[in-house]
């Protein structure tokens, strides 16, 4: 293979570190846990020899830390994207058989960054402040940023600068869903947000009769997968605005999210 020359580009990563303690929702069991189960004095030297060993076990939620929500994740009235309806063939204990995590793509998009934050001003949004469709164009004006479709979209919200803080960062800012609809219309092929849940999640929609109002609108009507918890800080104090967006997620069959590590390559 000839030489790839990569000197021309820039990584930027957008995944938190995943540790015990970190912020993760209330409601989402079990938490993430990490435990060291095979210390390297326990090697046995008769068969290993001078090499020694260690290895360790996690466990927690699919929605813990940096993830990407599958299609399966979301529901409304008994029926998933697509009309696909929620029963014992495609929901069961083992996994869903259809729209699991191993359904997912690898992402390798045009990537919009809209600071939001930026444009107002500040360097974090209010606590259950709602970014609106409004302020998402209003972002685009300042930044000449248009969204096309196919693209991925993230919402700067300043949130990620308390990721250190768990109760502060857990009391955040988020989309609302006239923001969630613009994006929808828009035929975005992903969003995310430097929150837990891309809505602001205290938020019930009335109009809907349901919580999480951006989650309907973006999975079950419109297909769009919702990246959560990115650490867009790195991003913003580079001052892109654009860029290409890679992810790739873990294909772990049946789950409702995935695990995964992010980044913005600048060119």
């Amino acid at each position: 293979m000839a030489h790839i020359d990569t000197s021309g580009y820039k990584v930027i990563d957008l995944e938190f570190e995943r540790a015990v303690g970190m912020p993760d929702m209330p409601t989402h069991f079990p938490k993430f846990s990490y435990e060291v189960v095979h210390m390297h004095e326990e090697s046995d030297p008769k068969i290993q020899g001078v090499r020694t060993s260690a290895w360790g076990s996690m466990s927690g939620n699919e929605h813990t830390a940096t993830h990407v929500d599958a299609l399966c994740h979301q529901a409304e009235s008994g029926f998933m994207h697509g009309g696909v309806a929620i029963n014992k063939e495609t929901e069961t204990k083992a996994g869903f058989t259809v729209y699991g995590a191993e359904t997912l793509p690898i992402f390798f998009n045009r990537g919009i960054l809209l600071d939001v934050a930026a444009v107002k001003g500040v360097e974090s949004l209010q606590p259950k402040y709602e970014v609106t469709d409004h302020d998402l164009l209003e972002c685009c004006q300042a930044q000449g940023t248009e969204i096309t479709a196919g693209s991925v979209v993230l919402v700067n919200l300043g949130n990620a600068r308390f990721w250190g803080d768990p109760e502060r960062y857990l009391n955040c800012p988020g989309v609302s869903a006239a923001a969630s609809q613009m994006l929808a219309d828009k035929k975005v092929k992903a969003v995310g947000a430097d929150n837990f849940a891309w809505d602001e999640p205290s938020h019930y929609e009335t109009d809907m009769n349901c919580n999480g109002p951006g989650h309907l609108i973006l999975i079950v009507r419109s297909g769009i997968n919702i990246f959560e918890n990115l650490n867009l800080a790195p991003l913003v104090e580079s001052g892109h605005k654009e860029f290409i967006f890679v992810a790739s997620p873990i294909k772990i069959k049946g789950a409702t999210a995935s695990p995964v590590r992010p980044f913005a390559l600048i060119p």
